[in-house]
Formats: structure tokens, sequence, C-alpha cells
């Protein structure tokens, strides 16, 4: 391509942006300079890494056959933004939302009853690396900001809201973008974004689950806990291991719908039909601003481990607060780049 564009200065996120033209050549770097903000806003959006990744592949090819249409009165970055946006809102009408074993019915009383059958993958919030959605450079509060609001929580919660009022919360309260900025980007007036924004913060005021929680502090108590956590697990001492869980603690574990809530039933179901891990080891990860895990069952051949489920746990005040274990081994271990299997 030959093409070029002209950008700007205009915007107050992109101070590093140059009046002038910009070459297609220069494009491509440009485009990948945005690629994990991007991505981690078509998560929030869509609650699925490949979609997320799909959304931001789709994205980037509408900018290469347009940006001769961009004439620099909003920097790359908001073009980008709107561009995506507008992806991600034409993904959603086409399907429903995607929720946690949690958002689909009781939690199980009796561990002995039949697990049921693994529901389609669309079905599910999925987790995503965090290499992938978070960048440690800039501000550290944005930093942290981002961390909470690419949690499975708050991503779940999110799912609850209609695809406009979701890009509205999304961009106001974790991109802090102005309302005017928003209407600009949707197409509407900024009585309808505030609107959008009142109902979508309800919404979520009902769920308990807020844009603006505390953020998870990363310090020495919470290491010694995830620590204390895989070695409990490893040598399947299940006893320490419920002791670090909270009162209400739970254990999802989709493509199943089944799930768990307490220390006592989690622990029973762990001794019964869960037995099978006892042996496993855990490579830690990190997901979602969260601790995270790959657990290999030593159930392979000649004594190998295999793939069995990545965890993501959720943590507050000192105590684990849900064990989420995605059993889709085949398409999760690919995605956070982990080996088939372990030597014994």
């Amino acid at each position: 391509m030959t093409n070029h564009l002209t950008t700007e200065v205009t915007d107050r996120d992109a101070p590093e942006q140059q009046s002038g033209t910009l070459e297609s050549g220069e494009l491509e770097g440009r485009l990948e300079e945005h690629r994990v903000e991007l991505t981690s806003h078509c998560y929030r959006m869509l609650g699925s890494g490949f979609e997320a990744e799909d959304a931001v592949q789709e994205a980037y090819l509408r900018a290469w056959r347009s940006f001769d249409s961009f004439e620099g009165r909003a920097a790359l970055r908001s073009w980008l933004y709107r561009i995506a946006t507008n992806v991600c809102l034409d993904m959603l009408n086409s399907r429903q939302r995607r929720a946690r074993p949690m958002d689909l019915g009781p939690s199980r009383t009796e561990i002995q009853a039949p697990i049921g059958a693994p529901l389609p993958e669309t079905t599910w919030i999925q987790p995503m690396p965090d290499g992938q959605i978070l960048s440690t450079d800039g501000d550290p509060a944005e930093v942290a900001i981002a961390r909470e609001t690419v949690r499975l929580a708050f991503v779940a919660a999110l799912q609850h809201l209609p695809p406009r009022q979701r890009a509205v919360l999304i961009l106001r309260e974790v991109l802090r973008w102005q309302a005017s900025e928003v209407a600009d980007l949707l197409g509407t007036t900024v009585a309808s974004v505030n609107s959008a924004l009142q109902r979508a913060r309800a919404t979520l005021a009902a769920s308990g689950v807020t844009a603006s929680g505390s953020p998870q502090v990363e310090d020495e108590s919470l290491r010694e806990l995830v620590a204390a956590y895989v070695d409990a697990f490893e040598r399947y001492d299940l006893d320490r291991l419920v002791s670090l869980l909270h009162d209400d603690a739970t254990m999802s574990m989709p493509p199943y719908p089944l799930w768990l809530r307490g220390p006592s039933i989690i622990r029973d179901w762990m001794l019964g039909p869960g037995h099978g891990c006892h042996g496993s080891r855990m490579i830690p990860l990190a997901a979602n601003g969260s601790p995270a895990f790959a657990q290999y069952r030593h159930d392979g051949p000649d004594g190998t481990y295999t793939p069995f489920a990545i965890q993501v746990l959720e943590i507050s005040d000192g105590r684990i607060t849900g064990i989420n274990a995605f059993l889709d081994t085949e398409q999760l271990f690919p995605l956070f780049g982990l080996p088939p299997s372990l030597p014994a």
C-alpha cells in the first residue's frame, strides 16, 4: 500500500503523535502499539479472549481499508477505539451473553448427583492471559484500574448490560472518556450517554460489582496465601486448603454448569468426584489480573502429567473467595502458551 493519512495532536491520550503525514509503512507499527489496550477493551465487551482477538483483527482490517478517509480530526487511538467498539457491537447483536455458572442456576448441594453435560463454549466467560490485556506501562493508578476491570467478576457483570450500555460504562468509567467523546463515538447525544451510564451503574450496583472497587494489593501476605494454596493443592491437603477459603467461597468448572459454595462442600467434592486431582502439578500463570495456574493431572501414559484446567483465583480480605477451574484445555492451554504435557 502507498496510501497515507494525516494525523495531528487533538487527543489528550496521544501525546506521542506528531502533526503531518503517517505513511502506510508506519501504520502497522502504530496499530500494534494499541493492540493490548484494544484487546482488553474488546475482552470487557465480549467476555471471550478468542472473540476479543478476532474483534481486534477485524478492527485493524477496517482501519487499513478506510485510513484514506481518516482526516486527523481525532487521534489515531480514538479512531481505533471507535472502530473496535463498533466491531464488538456488531458481534454482540448476533449472540447471547456469556456467563459464569453462578449466573445460570443455584449451587450444587448434593455432590454425588450427575455432573451433567458440558455446555457450548459460547456460554461461558473465558479467562485471558494478563500479557494480552494488561500493560505494566503508564500511571500506576491507571494500571491498577485496568487490572480490576478485567477480573472475572467484573467482566461477567458487564455481560448483564445491554451492548450499548456496556460500551458507555467501559468508555466512561474504565477508560475515563468524556461524555462528549463517547457520544461522538457512538453517534448519539451527551444526554443519551449520561442516561445509559446511570442505568448501567444501577445494574452493576445491584450485582455488587463496581468499576472502581479497591484494587487487590500485591503484597507479601497475598503471595504467601497463593503459595499456601499451591502447596496444599499439590499435596492434596484438603484440610489446609479449605482453611484458606472464605466462608462463602465458590468453586466452578466451566464448561459444566455445576458450581459449589462453601469450604465444606468444596472439600467433600474434592475428596469424592474430584479425587482425580490428587497428585496434580500447578504451573503459575497470570490471568485476568489475578493469580492463576495451569493444573496438570498425573494420569498420562508413562506417568506424565496431562492438562486438566486453568485455575483463576479470586481473593478478598486475605482469603480465597473463588476457585474458577476452566476445563476447556484444548483451547485454553495453547492460548496461554502451555505445553501439551509435563514429564513424570
